[in-house]
């Protein structure tokens, strides 16, 4: 062999191992960026369960004024709310927040007995800031199961699925409403 044909040969097998190293880095960090957007949505839907949770002992306090002899539903509320705020991960959080909206629907629904209740500007807008974090539970929810979806996938396709156990990357839990009648119920809805 001539000292051009075993420059080539050398040239082709640093350009293939060049190749190589750069397709490991960028599937690694695709890995790890996917990861890391789990994460993100993830805290998306903390966050709207946590201002969900703040805003209810405002709602609860401007109900106890009115309805003063309804204390079950109070400690049910307030109960439900911490269950929600001590939940981990998206299964238990998803089941925490089933009990929170059933309570909230019948705190609601005794707010229905209270005229008085139904136009206090501080009750309304309680109620539609209420009304707006569950529309964005729901949203974050959506984005979340996507960006779960499809971290998932990736790291179950080749060539993912050879980097992912060396990553330590599992599959990422969907957040679901819980079995059973919970998960057919909707958020409290009100009429006035």
């Amino acid at each position: 062999m001539n000292s051009k044909t075993i420059f080539g040969i050398i040239g082709a097998v640093i350009a293939l191992v060049l190749i190589v190293i750069v397709a490991v880095i960028s599937i690694r960090n695709g890995l790890i960026a996917r990861d890391e957007g789990v994460k993100a949505a993830w805290s998306q839907i903390d966050t709207q369960l946590q201002r969900r949770a703040d805003l209810i002992p405002n709602l609860v306090n401007t109900v106890k004024g009115y309805a003063k002899h309804e204390e079950k539903i109070f400690t049910e509320v307030a109960n439900a709310r911490s269950r929600l705020i001590g939940a981990q991960g998206p299964e238990a959080k998803a089941q925490a927040g089933a009990q929170l909206s059933n309570a909230l629907g019948r705190l609601m629904a005794i707010a229905e007995n209270y005229p008085d209740l139904k136009a206090n500007q501080n009750f309304l807008r309680l109620q539609d800031e209420l009304a707006g974090t569950e529309n964005r539970i729901s949203v974050a929810r959506v984005r979340y199961n996507e960006t779960v979806r499809d971290f998932n996938a990736t790291i179950r396709k080749f060539p993912g699925s050879m980097f992912a156990p060396g990553l330590g990357l599992k599959s990422a839990e969907y957040f679901q409403p819980p079995e059973g009648s919970a998960a057919v119920q909707k958020p409290p809805v009100v009429e006035f």
